[in-house]
């Protein structure tokens, strides 16, 4: 790939890490090359000073990885104004194809017709993949939010945010009763996970306050269609949206409810009794007394409750959810002699994610737990310095996606973390 110059902030957060990690001579090689990996390899400056962003090997721009690609250079944005337009641009452009389908998860740089699958649904040629996720609507959010907190910049809070925003309250709303929903989706001669049961509705649900989602973030369709994590990510992002400046009066007022209304159902429908844990949270529930214990690499996650913001670290249920995540007892959960953590159904079993592995320092309370994580991070990289999608337990030159900015960032994001506050 062609070397793009780092920006002299970025230079100068490589030279931190330098200083405050000696005794780990790859980490800053490695942490430079997985933090330009987003700005080198997946930005494209539109005319209209919109930002569109690939996700790496598939020319495509998803809203909920797009957010996270460009998350840690939320850290340099306050002092760079060139990061914070960049951030401000993907804003921008995640909001416009939100207005243009606020179902789709994953777009076209131009409307091209360009598709990953010609599926049943309401296809448009702006839109790759119309798996409809409810994070795809919570992650822009939570970046605006967080853009204006750090900066306090409002540029990116324009008219297209604001009709962006309504529309994201009025789905989500919507899909509190999936039955008021016109949204179906069908792919055919596909494995199961790639297209919703019951003529593209997925299964039954009944009423519980929370939302629906047809899909997860690994893009696999749901068991059972409220799904957890993404839910509770659903009252993060509402609460963001609430506390905007440019948000006022109704808006606010019905982000802020609609978030109360999810949370009371996460708590009262979204809770089983383990026999070996105790109360934990449940992946996907369906209002009907059905439920799936487990959890996935990929964010939204169980394990990312505190990353989100949805609870504090020390909360109880949390721990206790915790505690089953990195147990055997999830199924998606592998010990080999590589390593241990996390994968997902996405990808072959026995395959840890880097995703979940950086998602577990940044949850973690102990810090022999995190550095024990990061030197397991270096190690498993096959050779490349850079992360991959899922790589085998037992042999990390197995892996898939070797070019996938979203882990490239997630461990940009653990590793500034672990910075001391003067490095």
């Amino acid at each position: 790939m062609t070397q793009v110059p780092l920006p002299a902030s970025m230079q100068n957060l490589v030279e931190r890490v330098t200083r405050a990690f000696p005794h780990l001579p790859r980490l800053a090689p490695m942490f430079a090359a997985t933090l330009s990996n987003t700005w080198a390899t997946t930005l494209k400056p539109q005319a209209d000073g919109s930002v569109f962003v690939i996700t790496g090997d598939i020319p495509a721009m998803w809203l909920r990885d797009s957010a996270a690609q460009v998350r840690p250079y939320l850290h340099l944005a306050k002092d760079d104004p060139a990061i914070a337009a960049l951030i401000c641009g993907v804003v921008r452009r995640q909001m416009q194809y939100i207005l243009i389908d606020p179902y789709a998860n994953a777009f076209n740089e131009a409307a091209n017709g360009r598709c990953h699958n010609r599926d049943n649904t309401a296809m448009g040629p702006w839109v790759w993949e119309r798996k409809y996720e409810l994070d795809s609507l919570c992650a822009p959010l939570k970046l605006a939010h967080d853009l204006w907190r750090v900066t306090g910049q409002t540029n990116h809070l324009d008219a297209t945010f604001m009709q962006a925003a309504q529309l994201i309250v009025d789905t989500i709303s919507l899909e509190q009763n999936h039955a008021r929903s016109d949204y179906r989706f069908e792919r055919f001669d596909c494995v199961a996970m790639d297209t919703l049961t019951n003529a593209g509705n997925g299964s039954p649900v009944g009423p519980t306050g929370m939302s629906w989602s047809g899909f997860r973030p690994s893009d696999d369709a749901c068991t059972f269609n409220y799904l957890i994590p993404s839910n509770m990510f659903a009252v993060v992002a509402l609460n963001c949206l609430s506390e905007l400046p440019v948000v006022q009066g109704a808006l606010s007022i019905r982000a802020k409810g609609l978030a109360d209304e999810i949370r009371l159902g996460i708590e009262t429908f979204g809770k089983v009794n383990h026999p070996t844990f105790g109360e934990i949270y449940a992946f996907e529930v369906d209002g009907l007394g059905h439920h799936v214990v487990m959890d996935d690499a990929n964010v939204p996650s169980l394990l990312a409750m505190p990353y989100m913001g949805y609870c504090d670290i020390s909360d109880p249920t949390y721990q206790a959810t915790r505690a089953f995540v990195l147990s055997g007892q999830n199924p998606y959960f592998f010990t080999g002699r590589a390593a241990k953590g996390i994968g997902s159904p996405h990808t072959p079993r026995d395959y840890i994610w880097p995703i979940s592995l950086c998602i577990q320092g940044l949850t973690s309370r102990s810090s022999d737990e995190k550095l024990a994580l990061l030197n397991s991070l270096m190690a498993t990289d096959a050779g490349t310095g850079l992360m991959h999608e899922g790589f085998h337990k037992d042999d990390p030159t197995q892996f898939t996606r070797p070019w996938f900015a979203w882990a490239n960032s997630m461990f940009a994001e653990f590793v500034i973390s672990l910075l001391p506050q003067q490095a």
